[in-house]
């Protein structure tokens, strides 16, 4: 139940209510954080956005929530006042795709993998709506891509059943900056979105993929959180694979799920390091890690 409503809070939150919307978003402002001389991360409410700026175009990594768009798109103008040519979703949840509709008027090209394009048109709110065409991806992929953005190679690559079964990492070849999605929250335990087939083996192998491009001078835009290191993120990934041993014991002992999710011991030494301060708390994570491991 935790977990179907994890994921469906990623998902409908980009489709409150005007005036609710409105109230939540009004006072966000976006700030822009320069990492290259070209490349940039927007923070706002939800997902880090990438954006890379070229002579005679923008690149843009995913679109956080349609109340956002404006000051988003405004932010971007700030930067550049070429058009947003491509857009690609790190995955398919709200905070990371609400904007689709509005950047797809623009004219922008939505590209994605494709399990986004399948989620978002197949999955209902709360209120029984799907999104409208506008909102998906035109162009989808299975394994990875390779685009040239203002004459830079950008790597993008799928990452099987980790924070959904629709996570891509984008890397860019010359700027050496990495850009994660939400296999990556800095500083905090990540959400495993177990209904959109994520887990936890395939959230680790994230891990692993990232850290073999990248080196102490990489910048890296995590899902959540400030601009990050190779440093920051190894530690992100001691953490994971030190939850998997300990709670792979628990399950060899034949602990149950309400056992592991209520022994707060298990995760203390991550929770003094201030891993579960974050959206996602040290039992959630417990849990989520019991269900996942269980089933494999």
């Amino acid at each position: 139940m935790i977990q179907k409503t994890l994921s469906t809070f990623f998902f409908t939150l980009c489709f409150m209510p005007v005036l609710l919307a409105q109230n939540r978003f009004d006072k966000v402002e976006i700030e822009t954080i320069k990492l290259t001389e070209n490349v940039y991360m927007l923070k706002g409410a939800g997902g880090n956005i990438g954006v890379a700026i070229g002579a005679k175009e923008v690149f843009v990594i995913d679109d956080q929530f349609a109340p956002l768009s404006n000051k988003i798109i405004t932010a971007i103008t700030k930067l550049s006042d070429k058009p947003i040519r491509f857009l690609v979703n790190t995955h398919w949840h709200g905070d990371h795709t609400g904007g689709n509709e509005n950047m797809a008027k623009l004219g922008t090209t939505i590209i994605a993998h494709n399990n986004v394009k399948k989620r978002i048109k197949n999955t209902p709110n709360r209120q029984g709506d799907y999104r409208s065409k506008e909102a998906l991806p035109v162009i989808t992929f299975n394994d990875k891509l390779n685009i040239t953005v203002n004459d830079e190679d950008v790597a993008i690559f799928h990452i099987s059943n980790a924070h959904t079964d629709g996570d891509v990492l984008l890397y860019f070849t010359e700027s050496n900056v990495l850009h994660t999605g939400d296999t990556y929250f800095k500083g905090s335990y990540p959400f495993i979105d177990l209904n959109s087939g994520g887990s936890v083996n395939g959230y680790i192998e994230a891990a692993r993929r990232g850290l073999l491009v990248v080196n102490d001078a990489t910048k890296i835009i995590p899902g959540h959180g400030s601009q990050s290191n190779k440093a920051e993120y190894s530690a992100f990934l001691e953490m994971l694979e030190g939850l998997k041993t300990i709670i792979n014991a628990e399950i060899a002992k034949g602990k149950t799920e309400e056992e592991v999710a209520a022994d707060a011991s298990l995760t203390k030494v991550y929770d003094d390091l201030g891993f579960g301060n974050g959206f996602i708390k040290s039992n959630v994570i417990r849990r989520t890690y019991y269900k996942s491991l269980k089933e494999n």
